[in-house]
């Protein structure tokens, strides 16, 4: 009897084993954006209008935090038509051909408080290439008056070449050796909401 009674005030004393927590990405309140710089001196900003994809949470380890994301390529857009028809072209993202860029995690770790480092491929323009996100700004989880579910945020940056998915295109300006309309790097920027899957 005594046994017995030790076992249950053990069951009952144990913190509760920590598990990962899966959600959704809200497309409604997440910005997918990205920069380049045009012709060497201004930051043009742009952003994929639809994305959804799939997060998974586990604050006690993030090594087994997981992301997957698929971007609408031909809902680009900065905001100027004739731009946008020229990055939807072949000289761009090709989108004809191309419709959806893609990002899958391999691995993850924890890379200083509050933040973590995921690693996955990025699948664009046809092509496939490591790609690491710099996840900050994880908040708790705060549940929603509207739908009743848990919600939490997050934000990403990563930075890649563009050259490096087969998106080429440029020309050269008449400023100095070198100068080019648009730079090969393009930085990466989503705030994602995010509503948990029960």
């Amino acid at each position: 009897m005594k046994r017995m009674m030790l076992a249950m005030s053990l069951l009952v004393g144990a913190p509760a084993l920590a598990h990962a927590s899966s959600y959704e990405i809200d497309p409604v309140h997440t910005t997918t954006g990205f920069s380049v710089k045009h012709m060497m001196v201004a930051t043009v900003h742009g952003r994929f209008e639809k994305v959804s994809g799939t997060v998974s949470i586990d604050d006690a380890n993030p090594a087994n935090d997981k992301i997957n994301v698929d971007i609408d390529a031909t809902s680009i857009t900065t905001d100027n038509e004739k731009r946008d028809g020229h990055l939807k072209s072949p000289d761009f993202f090709d989108v004809a051909k191309f419709p959806k860029i893609t990002f899958v995690s391999k691995s993850a770790k924890a890379a200083g408080a509050g933040a973590v480092d995921v690693t996955g491929d990025l699948t664009m323009h046809g092509v496939t290439k490591p790609v690491t996100l710099h996840v900050t700004d994880i908040s708790p989880n705060v549940a929603s008056p509207m739908d009743k579910k848990n919600h939490r945020g997050a934000s990403a940056t990563a930075t890649l070449n563009r050259q490096d998915f087969g998106v080429k295109w440029n020309a050269p300006t008449s400023g100095k050796a070198g100068d080019v309309v648009v730079s090969d790097e393009v930085k990466i920027q989503i705030d994602a909401e995010l509503v948990e899957k029960k």
